[in-house]
């Protein structure tokens, strides 16, 4: 009772069963064994493994001879357990400290109810049930493994020297080339010296799994990624993990996942990807890049208005205007009741960001900035799905450039997709209410949730690791943030 004073949580839990000990009998002997070795694999999971020490706390426990010395050991060991069970069930970060950007709802689980259910349970079996189950979990967890293993072997080798590298080409650093491709398993050992077929297909097969335009030729962007050190991998996998932990709770057998560093949104049921198309996300400066959060998609409109986000108005059309009355024409503006503005009777030098009274909309039409058709999943964020009438961007290999929403390249495919689970007919439901000309809301009879996630790590249940660029530097921020906590990168032999 003295050592939980002023921990509400282990007060609450000691005072329930009369301030019974659960870790300092001879009874709970498999308890403090099975917390012991879960402690010792705390880094497989790419926690601190400094920061879980159950040998000391057990070993003065069962040498503790007074009431009182028992008493604060005991508190000390749920403590540990208490720390450990939240960092490897929903992470060591609070993922908004770290980047303001990552609206994540951590599903934090109440410590009592953590540590009465253990309590009850099997110990070792309720250990192992803490980590996500979700399957992307456990298969970081052995490329994790397996990057150890090979840091302990020495890597990938020396990185290639030089600049851009093509079909052809000879010399020390196609050779260097060839060894480091031949090392990360992308091309069978070869004598080669001269960029061959063989190296050229190993290139491709590299920019595939890096999401690098499939040209074959190892550019600055190609030989930048093929040079990026083994060690950077693994932190990148380590984050992907701590990223797992803020999302461990059901996703939906049908929910859609959009990895803004991947440029892709796809759909995804029973754990099987059955539709994915390529998308745009915001861009790189801090006022437009695109949130993480997750939400549920409850409708589409088709034919939609864009209602101008006040922001856009504010700062990019309003000096426009400034200058220009007749600019943005395309753009109808009203007044705070909906009342039509006739431009040539406004003084746009007169107002600043902060006193310009008018909203601006644009109808529908083929040039519409939201295309022809938008997914809604009603946030704070003002962020949704859309088509765009810019498709050429959907051809870059970086596509960070919109003002925070999703765009997508293949908009009506999507929506098909959507639409099947309730219509016989998607495809010409769907094209009859485009054909109307006319702004019409369609609801999702089962609403769907939605996932903006950021993962530079992932894997494929068959394949190869996938690996993508930082491109808002948010994993290296978390990478930061769980070196100050005491992750460390570690090399394995055997």
């Amino acid at each position: 009772a003295q050592a939980v004073a002023g921990d509400r949580d282990l007060a609450a839990f000691y005072s329930e069963r009369n301030f019974e000990g659960i870790w300092s009998t001879s009874a709970d002997r498999s308890r403090r064994a099975a917390l012991k070795a879960a402690f010792d694999a705390a880094a497989d999971h790419g926690l601190p493994a400094d920061s879980y020490d159950a040998d000391d706390l057990i070993a003065r426990l069962e040498a503790a001879t007074s009431p009182e010395m028992q008493g604060r050991l005991e508190v000390a060991l749920s403590r540990q357990f208490l720390d450990y069970a939240r960092d490897i069930q929903t992470g060591m970060i609070t993922p908004q400290r770290v980047d303001p950007a990552i609206h994540r709802q951590v599903p934090y689980r109440s410590p009592v109810s953590t540590i009465r259910a253990f309590s009850q349970s099997s110990p070792a079996a309720f250990l192992r049930a803490l980590p996500p189950s979700a399957p992307e979990y456990g298969r970081l967890m052995n490329e994790k493994a397996q990057m150890e293993r090979l840091l302990a072997a020495g890597g990938w080798g020396p990185t290639v020297p030089g600049g851009k590298l093509e079909r052809g080409a000879s010399g020390a650093a196609v050779v260097a080339l060839r060894n480091r491709l031949t090392a990360m398993g992308f091309m069978p050992a070869s004598n080669t010296q001269t960029y061959d077929d063989a190296i050229f297909n190993a290139v491709q097969q590299f920019q595939l799994a890096h999401g690098l335009a499939t040209d074959g030729t190892a550019g600055t962007g190609t030989l930048a990624e093929i040079n990026t050190s083994p060690e950077r991998r693994l932190q990148s996998i380590i984050v992907a993990m701590e990223r797992e932990r803020w999302i461990n709770r059901p996703r939906g057998q049908r929910h859609i996942w959009v990895n803004l560093t991947d440029f892709t949104a796809k759909i995804i049921d029973n754990g099987v990807e059955t539709f994915s198309t390529r998308s745009v996300v915001g861009a790189r400066d801090r006022e437009r890049v695109t949130p993480e959060f997750s939400d549920v998609m409850e409708f589409m409109v088709i034919n939609p208005s864009w209602y101008v986000p006040r922001s856009i108005i504010t700062k990019e059309f309003l000096p426009q205007l400034q200058g220009n009355p007749n600019a943005v024409n395309n753009l109808i503006m009203t007044d705070s009741s909906g009342r039509v503005v006739d431009r040539t009777t406004v003084d746009f030098g007169s107002f600043t960001e902060e006193t310009f009274p008018f909203s601006m909309r644009e109808p529908p039409n083929q040039g519409n900035a939201l295309g022809l058709v938008k997914f809604m999943f009603p946030n704070r964020h003002n962020i949704y799905l859309h088509d765009t009438p810019s498709k050429s961007l959907f051809g870059r290999e970086v596509r960070a450039f919109s003002h925070g929403c999703i765009r997508l390249a293949d908009p009506f495919d999507f929506a098909y997709a959507l639409l099947a689970k309730q219509n016989s007919n998607p495809q010409e439901f769907f094209q009859s209410n485009l054909r109307s000309g006319v702004e019409r809301r369609i609801d999702l009879v089962d609403p769907v949730p939605v996932h903006l996630v950021y993962r530079t790590a992932y894997t494929q249940a068959e394949g190869r690791m996938q690996y993508r660029r930082d491109i808002y530097r948010r994993d290296e921020r978390i990478w930061n943030a769980l070196a100050r906590e005491g992750v460390a990168l570690r090399a394995i032999r055997g």
